[in-house]
């Protein structure tokens, strides 16, 4: 009994290792503000979408295999968002509009925004190319819940960014992709420095 005690106490360690190494990992990269970008308004304590009340996000980024290209085995440059306006709330229809910004990239549920005014289940951010997998697992996701727990016409609204504005800008790591491109990070200083030439840098 004490060593299954010690091997329980040894994993919640390890679990515990493991997620202040990733919380240290992700303090330890700097933020557009930071580095400053300029943005309007004032962000809130944790510069988060969950500094509003009951909203909840999830993220998951995909990179597995490396050299040439072959369809369904990889290599893998993906992720996806989720953000529950909401949290996990049955009743989480909200209030809600959309706006193209320029044009490039895909979107899905926005005729029923449109037409209602509402969002019902989360927004989802991921790729272009992996807008209809995302929306096709959402709704296959809503099956598994209770018909009590969801509205009669659910609509996940499923936005496609191109990873090229402010997370390729401040976040953006040099990687190798498929048939040896390599797409080489912006340095902080010299995004600063083009910043500044613009008159751009906040601070």
């Amino acid at each position: 009994m004490k060593t299954y005690r010690w091997y329980l106490l040894l994993a919640a360690m390890l679990v515990a290792m493991a997620n202040l190494a990733s919380v240290a990992w992700a303090q330890a990269k700097p933020r557009a503000r930071d580095l400053g970008v300029p943005f309007e308004g004032t962000p809130g304590p944790l510069d988060a979408l969950t500094d509003v009340k009951g909203v909840e996000v999830g993220h998951t980024t995909l990179i597995s295999g490396s050299g040439k290209l072959v369809v369904g085995q990889g290599p893998v440059r993906t992720g996806v968002t989720a953000i529950l306006p909401q949290g996990k709330s049955p009743n989480s229809q909200v209030f809600a509009g959309w706006y193209s910004l320029n044009g490039n990239g895909e979107m899905t549920g926005t005729t029923w925004v449109e037409e209602s005014g509402f969002l019902e289940g989360p927004v989802m951010i991921t790729n272009t190319h992996s807008v209809g997998v995302v929306r096709d697992a959402v709704i296959k996701c809503v099956k598994m819940v209770s018909n009590d727990n969801i509205s009669p016409i659910f609509s996940a609204t499923l936005e496609a960014t191109e990873e090229a504005i402010v997370n390729a800008l401040v976040a953006a790591q040099t990687m190798d992709g498929a048939d040896g491109h390599t797409a080489i990070a912006l340095p902080h200083d010299r995004l600063r420095e083009l910043l500044k030439k613009y008159n751009r840098l906040t601070k």
